[in-house]
């Protein structure tokens, strides 16, 4: 028989060491949400109490018990059928994560299972894979993952939240197609694709590839989606003017060269009417737009003759017949109306030049004329000059006849100096004329002789 302090001396060394009946369990869980660790146990423990506890299990230790129910953030429940009680930890933070046992009380010592539990943030992933779509088209997601997952279940879900994926799954492996979402997986290669179609602005955003596992956490891979507006090669504007021609010119892939290309006119590429096309066709109604391929420039151009205000609108022109995205110009023609004549801008300049002219010609004219009269009053200051110097002449003449021979010497003196004098005036007169004196003199000259 055990005394009552044998017994009591057993029960603290029992709480105090911890014997492992079992292997390892392992369990994993996400910060703020919960993990459930399942503690297997023999047949004939089913009464028994179980518990959950941390460390070296000592008093302070003990989290839960069967017989306490549920305390905090921690609960237990006993399947008696399997012989499993679940522990469950909710609300999770990076400090859980540690050792915990799960133990069965029984006589003596008592039988521990050890546990390890990881705790990671709820987020993901380091990395994104960055994906491009455009709208109203179709894009491919691939998933790589490893060999030895072959087998277990494949799923893709929106968002970063690792915790709740699975459940929230828009497919799985398992359920390939699902709406708009469909998966194949590829184990040959260790990867599975998962196609999106109908794009449109709301699928964009980020996405888990995830792999289900059997024991710990799932694994996942990021994916960020971009869904683009659906657009063209090029987009530009064009202006041309009512009743003349105007030209647009269009790029193609060189890989294109042999394509047929056209030009659709409409709001949207999918709603356009075939204006011209490269491959001559009976259906074409309107015989203004014409196009000329140009292959050794990857181009074509398409030319419309005597533009109509009518012609404004959008243009596609292209060389994809299956509207791929990036074979497309996109063309913005606007029409301005025909320039009108005004009189005013061909009259104005023409007065004015004739304006200018007669300024010039009355300048000249005034010019011409005040040298005219300085002309005459000079001729006429001369000729009165000469008329003193004759009747001088006359009296010097009367008064040389009666002197003496001597006398005529000096007349023939004073005639010489008179000619010389005459000839340095005339000298002086013309030294001091201008090229203008010369032409307004000329002008004179003719003037009078008329």
């Amino acid at each position: 028989m055990w005394s009552r302090q044998n017994l009591l001396f057993t029960l603290c060394i029992a709480s105090s060491q911890v014997i492992s009946a079992a292997g390892l369990i392992r369990v994993s869980g996400y910060e703020g949400r919960e993990a459930k660790v399942s503690c297997p146990y023999e047949e004939g423990y089913e009464s028994y109490e179980k518990y959950l506890c941390r460390n070296e299990c000592g008093d302070d230790d003990v989290l839960i018990t069967t017989t306490r129910g549920k305390t905090d953030r921690y609960s237990i429940d006993d399947d008696k059928n399997k012989r499993v009680f679940t522990a469950t930890i909710s609300d999770l933070s990076s400090t859980d994560a540690g050792k915990y046992w799960c133990g069965v009380t029984r006589t003596g010592k008592d039988i521990y299972t050890e546990v390890k539990l990881d705790v990671k943030p709820d987020r993901c992933c380091d990395h994104f894979a960055k994906v491009q779509g455009y709208e109203n088209s179709s894009v491919s997601i691939n998933c790589s993952y490893k060999s030895e997952d072959g087998n277990n279940l494949k799923y893709i879900c929106r968002g970063n939240q690792p915790s709740t994926c699975l459940q929230q799954a828009v497919v799985t492996s398992d359920i390939k197609q699902n709406g708009q979402f469909s998966i194949n997986d590829d184990k040959i290669s260790s990867k599975f694709t998962v196609t999106i179609t109908s794009l449109t602005q709301k699928d964009s955003g980020m996405y888990l590839c995830g792999v289900h596992r059997n024991t710990g956490l799932d694994v996942f891979s990021g994916v960020e989606l971009e869904v683009k507006e659906w657009c063209c090669m090029k987009s530009h504007t064009v202006s041309g003017i009512v009743g003349l021609p105007v030209t647009m010119e269009c790029p193609y892939s060189p890989q294109h060269r042999t394509n047929i290309k056209f030009l659709c006119r409409g709001d949207h590429r999918n709603d356009c009417t075939v204006m011209v096309t490269s491959q001559h066709s009976s259906d074409q109604t309107d015989h203004r737009f014409t196009l000329q391929d140009d292959a050794a420039s990857s181009s074509f151009l398409v030319t419309i003759t005597e533009l109509k205000a009518g012609d404004a609108g959008t243009y596609w022109c292209g060389s994809d017949p299956q509207w791929s995205v990036g074979n497309y110009t996109k063309i913005q023609l606007s029409v301005d109306a025909a320039l009108p004549f005004h009189p005013v801008v061909f009259i104005v300049p023409t007065v004015l030049l004739a304006l200018t002219f007669t300024l010039v010609v009355l300048y000249k004219y005034r010019c011409c004329k005040e040298q005219g009269i300085n002309k005459n009053r000079t001729t006429k200051t001369a000729e009165a000059d000469d008329g003193m110097s004759e009747d001088n002449d006359y009296e010097n003449q009367e008064v040389i006849v009666s002197s003496k021979q001597g006398t005529s010497k000096q007349q023939s003196t004073w005639h010489r100096g008179d000619e010389d004098a005459g000839e340095d005036q005339q000298d002086s007169v013309y030294q001091n004329f201008t090229t203008d004196d010369i032409y307004c003199n000329e002008v004179y000259v003719k003037a009078n002789k008329r």
